[in-house]
């Protein structure tokens, strides 16, 4: 049917304004953002190897460090580094070997360098007669991780009872800081049931310095009452070191602390948020912080609305007062795990979710420093389940985001890494 002729001056205007909202809702596809660029990375190191470390050294290069297993000989400690943006991971190093390690999916061995050019490690070594007895082994090389010297024990007096879950951070050019979860306070026959009845007293979180010689210099009690198996973590700021843990109160709430420490005293715990997610067990899921000047980030996991949810909020001021908590992920396929790294400008926050067929998904997700305009990768699909696939690694180096993490191939673990490139 011929359309009537005062209709057309209708059409035109409705046609039009179809148009306009097609392209407002629409955009050309010349103006969309690439998407992100992920470089799957071949590892240096062998099948059966788990619990990647990844650190940042001064001049820019990545350090990678693993546990290997060596049958009834225990285990190895090895290393290795990547220098360049296309460049290649150097043949492993061992920093140490042996027999009665504590050995654990969640409480990892850490790698880290300072601008004096030492690398420092630790590992956990049983020290007592229970299987949750167990002490820090540090240990510093001052010629690039050809030679180590000999283990220094973290508490120097660790016997019965746990002690784990490190963070390091530079103090100065060559002195090392060290903060930690420490179970000296805990009752007798209390110190081995967080881990498996998720019980007993409070643990304390604890820090020390140690010198260029790995001499134990000072040593601090922090907090008193601690998640008893949450990481820690830690950021330097132009007012000092921040360190972020989960805390424990006599009700249970188990929200994410901050200390700060300006060279000679430390401040007194606060809450990022007070989130007030009360939990009579350890979740394993510890919070995560980077700094730039005053300015401080920190994500953490919690589940205080009683749905997983990873949180982010922004401190001004070195720590002493944070923004309202943004929600970077809900739902229940969150598993947390958190990464974080600040790069070109950007928060990059990385995270395990349940995947919808098998397995688990490691995903990554730019920000802006505001916690704004997220960018998401979909890193990589892994077939580990549960706790088999530990706790992913993230570091910003080369203008690239690199991830290492435990997947499982043919019923045996192994590291994989991944290069993430955001267009700008």
């Amino acid at each position: 049917m011929p359309v009537p002729r005062w209709w057309l001056p209708v059409l035109a205007i409705v046609l039009a304004t179809l148009a306009a909202c097609e392209s407002a809702d629409t955009p050309p596809a010349a103006n969309a953002d690439p998407a992100p660029v992920v470089d799957m990375h071949t590892m240096p190191s062998p099948a059966g190897a788990a619990q990647p470390d990844l650190a940042s050294m001064p001049d820019g290069s990545l350090l990678l460090s693993w546990v290997e297993p060596m049958g009834e000989a225990g285990h190895r400690l090895r290393f290795s580094r990547l220098a360049g943006r296309e460049g290649t991971w150097a043949p492993p190093r061992t920093i140490a070997e042996g027999s009665g390690w504590f050995v654990n999916w969640a409480d990892t061995p850490h790698v880290f360098a300072l601008a004096d050019g030492s690398l420092w490690a630790h590992w956990l070594r049983s020290t007592g007669p229970s299987r949750m007895d167990y002490g820090i082994d540090l240990v510093r090389s001052s010629d690039g991780g050809t030679t180590w010297n000999a283990p220094t024990l973290v508490p120097p007096t660790a016997k019965l009872g746990d002690n784990g879950f490190v963070t390091f951070w530079p103090q100065g050019g060559d002195r090392l800081g060290m903060a930690w979860l420490d179970s000296r306070q805990k009752t007798p026959g209390d110190s081995h049931a967080h881990h498996d009845g998720h019980g007993g007293g409070a643990m304390m979180l604890r820090a020390a310095l140690f010198d260029a010689a790995a001499v134990q210099q000072a040593e601090w009690s922090l907090d008193a009452s601690t998640c008893d198996c949450c990481t820690t973590s830690s950021a330097v700021t132009d007012r000092g070191t921040v360190v972020v843990y989960r805390g424990r109160t006599p009700g249970e709430i188990r929200d994410t602390r901050i200390v700060r420490f300006d060279g000679r005293a430390w401040t007194s715990p606060r809450d990022v948020h007070a989130d007030g997610w009360e939990i009579a067990g350890c979740p394993v899921n510890g919070p995560v912080v980077v700094a730039d000047g005053a300015s401080v980030w920190v994500a953490w996991y919690t589940e205080a609305g009683g749905m997983p949810e990873l949180r982010a909020a922004h401190s001004p001021d070195a720590g002493d007062t944070f923004s309202a908590p943004v929600t970077l992920a809900k739902g229940p396929q969150v598993l947390g795990r958190l990464g974080l790294a600040r790069g070109d400008g950007h928060l990059l926050v990385s995270w395990l979710e349940e995947a919808d067929d098998a397995g688990q998904r490691l995903v990554l997700t730019r920000y802006d420093a505001t916690w704004g305009d997220p960018r998401r990768s979909d890193v990589a699909t892994l077939v580990a389940r549960g706790r088999a696939s530990g706790i992913p690694r993230l570091q910003w180096a080369h203008g690239a985001a690199w991830l290492a993490w435990t997947d499982v191939a043919d019923g045996a673990p192994l590291v994989r890494g991944a290069r993430v490139v955001f267009a700008r």
